[in-house]
């Protein structure tokens, strides 16, 4: 019978997902959003669908965190953490630091005992590293200065887990009320916690050092010998073996096993395994995370909420409130820009999933009380759950009313030249263009709306001008009225739109050459009358094709005309299909009969190539040049 509850719960898990996931990202909202909504619904306060089935799946669940620090761990190459240093130790340090600081403060003057105080200030200086990432990843933030700024101060919230676990324990030496408490959730009292407080953290260290050292003297020799069967289940079950071992030993002595498999991961990170480790967890660890934030949203306890709202909404509230304060700072003093600063501040402003064991160490130790703690955990829950909703506040709201118009206001361009060529957008596909055009003499008039690009550009020595090129102004500043080509070479494909459209409303005589990243915006932007569009990887991926025709034993001219041929072919299909997009069963019907055609056409050009061989083509010059005609 237990069995059947716990693959109940596993159901109703997985069909919440399945469900809302999809629903929530139509709709904008992010997987995170969708994962915590769901957790909402079918948890305790709405259908009630989770038994204690569901608990079973929740502690299940949590190693979706286990498994993503083990993997973070895994990308810590000395080479990457020496290049963050700065942001690790400055940022990093200075953000725990500083909030830690500012709420000890607001609770001691509250008046809570002032270890009790400090005991809150670390754990709510802690930020949901998983939520965090996950909503980076999804939204591709995580290679801008706001990604890689959040990334180093979650790295070292992450190392500070283990100082705070050690201290936490010396805390209740003189702890005003050191009442028994019965311990909360997230963990198993483990065996450790029978000890003084000193043994404890004598206890915690030993165990720490053991991981270190197994990782650099035993597991690499025990992959080798794994790898040796050439079996790539064993290797996963290994993997798995590794991660689990080290969360149970974690477990037996009351710390939180993520953090051992983390450091695990930082051991392992320049191991010959690393790839093919990352390859066999990745499946686990999504899943399993998805799996726990929807445990997230089931855990929001709306009993304790409603009966402490007053006191769990100023809680929340000001703990959003500082951490942004001081999550801004920072921003200015690391020299961070106005768009990319807010992102860090509104990424990072609500609790971690750590406070759950920090929470539950600070009351086994006596630190805290549990009338304290709930309070505590409800609002760290709510303020994780309303991580989403802050980066769309940021993005509909911030950013379109004071980020653009500060930037506006601050790095306004006067554009004093007159070139037949426009160009929105300097990236890698821009400034090929670009330096192209240049190179043979022809003018052109960059229009960039990263600030920080144009400012470096221009240390480059390239007239690169900012602003933003939907703006009818600009485009008129920028010679939009006698230019005769307009390249539209961003990647957002909502401003690509927006651009084409003024552009057409306002310049018609323009040229347009616009930038697409698939098939789709691709049809769009034919919908649009744009009849000179570029698919991104359209070229290179030809030209990798041709070469890897060439290492087959095809010659140049059988190479380059196969290529040519699909190119010609799939821009055709562009401008049947997009007709025909909207009648699934037509267009998949259709499609699949051009690329039959397609296959029948290339294979009828190389026999007829093999019975009319032209020996001219596989000269020297034009293996080297096979682009030429």
């Amino acid at each position: 019978m237990h069995g059947e509850s716990f693959f109940f719960q596993a159901f109703v898990y997985l069909a919440a997902a399945v469900i809302s996931v999809p629903i929530a990202k139509r709709l904008g909202l992010g997987s995170v959003l969708g994962y915590l909504i769901a957790g909402i619904v079918i948890g305790p306060d709405g259908l009630h669908l989770l038994g204690e089935g569901g608990q079973d799946v929740m502690h299940f669940a949590e190693f979706g965190v286990v498994m993503m620090l083990f993997l973070i761990g895994l990308e810590l190459q000395p080479s990457l953490l020496w290049r963050l240093r700065g942001p690790i130790l400055g940022m990093g340090g200075l953000q725990v630091g500083l909030t830690a600081t500012l709420i000890t403060a607001v609770a001691f003057l509250l008046g809570f005992p002032f270890q009790t105080s400090l005991a809150i200030g670390m754990i709510l200086s802690l930020s949901s590293t998983a939520i965090v990432l996950q909503t980076l990843r999804e939204k591709d933030l995580m290679k801008t200065d706001a990604g890689q700024s959040a990334f180093s101060v979650l790295l070292f919230q992450d190392i500070a887990v283990i100082p705070m676990l050690a201290i936490l324990p010396l805390l209740a030496v003189h702890a005003v009320e050191a009442v028994k408490e019965t311990h909360i959730t997230h963990g198993t009292e483990g065996w450790v916690t029978t000890l003084p407080a000193w043994s404890q953290a004598l206890v915690i260290a030993c165990v720490i050092a053991l991981i270190i050292i197994g990782g650099l003297y035993l597991v690499r020799p025990f992959f080798r010998t794994i790898a040796r069967t050439r079996l790539r289940e064993l290797f996963t079950a290994a993997a798995l073996l590794l991660i689990i071992g080290i969360a149970l030993l974690m477990s037996m002595v009351g710390i939180s096993p993520a953090l051992g498999t983390f450091l695990a991961g930082v051991v392992l990170a320049n191991s010959e395994y690393r790839h093919e480790l990352e390859g066999d967890i990745e499946p686990f660890k999504g899943l399993l995370l998805g799996l726990f934030f929807i445990s997230v949203g089931a855990s929001l306890d709306f009993t304790i909420i409603s009966s402490n709202f007053g006191q769990i909404g100023m809680l929340v509230g000001a703990l959003i409130v500082i951490k942004l304060l001081v999550l801004f700072i920072l921003g200015r003093v690391f020299k961070m820009g106005w768009d990319q600063n807010m992102i860090f501040s509104f990424a990072l402003a609500q609790g971690g999933e750590f406070a759950f064991v920090l929470v539950s160490f600070a009351v086994q130790s006596h630190v805290m009380q549990s009338s304290i703690a709930s309070p505590l955990i409800s609002a760290v829950v709510l303020s994780m759950a309303l991580t989403p909703f802050l980066f769309l506040m940021n993005e509909k709201i911030i950013q379109p009313r004071f980020g653009t118009k500060e930037k506006e206001d601050e790095t306004a361009d006067v554009i004093d030249e007159k070139n037949p060529i426009i160009i929105a957008g300097f990236g890698n596909f821009g400034s090929i263009i670009g330096r192209l055009l240049r190179a043979n003499d022809v003018g052109i008039t960059v229009l960039e709306i990263d600030s920080d690009k144009v400012e470096l550009l221009r240390k480059l020595g390239l007239q690169v001008f900012y602003g933003d090129a939907s703006r009818h102004d600009l485009l008129l500043a920028a010679g939009g009225e006698k230019a005769k080509v307009l390249i539209v070479a961003i990647d957002d494909h909502e401003k690509v739109l927006q651009i084409v459209n003024i552009a057409q409303k306002h310049f018609p005589h323009l040229t347009i050459f616009a930038r697409a990243y698939g098939r789709t915006p691709a049809y769009e932007l034919l919908d649009s009358g744009v009849d000179h569009v570029y698919r991104d990887t359209l070229d290179t991926a030809l030209k990798a094709s041709f070469d890897a025709l060439r290492v087959l034993g095809f010659r140049s001219h059988q190479a380059h005309r196969a290529t040519k041929t699909f190119r010609h072919h799939d821009e055709e299909s562009i401008n049947v299909l997009r007709h025909l997009r909207h009648d699934q069963i037509q267009y998949i019907n259709q499609a699949r009969q051009r690329i039959e055609d397609l296959e029948q056409l290339l294979l009828s050009e190389l026999q007829e190539a093999d019975e009319h061989p032209d020996v001219g083509w596989d000269s020297a010059s034009m293996t080297q040049n096979p682009d030429t005609d």
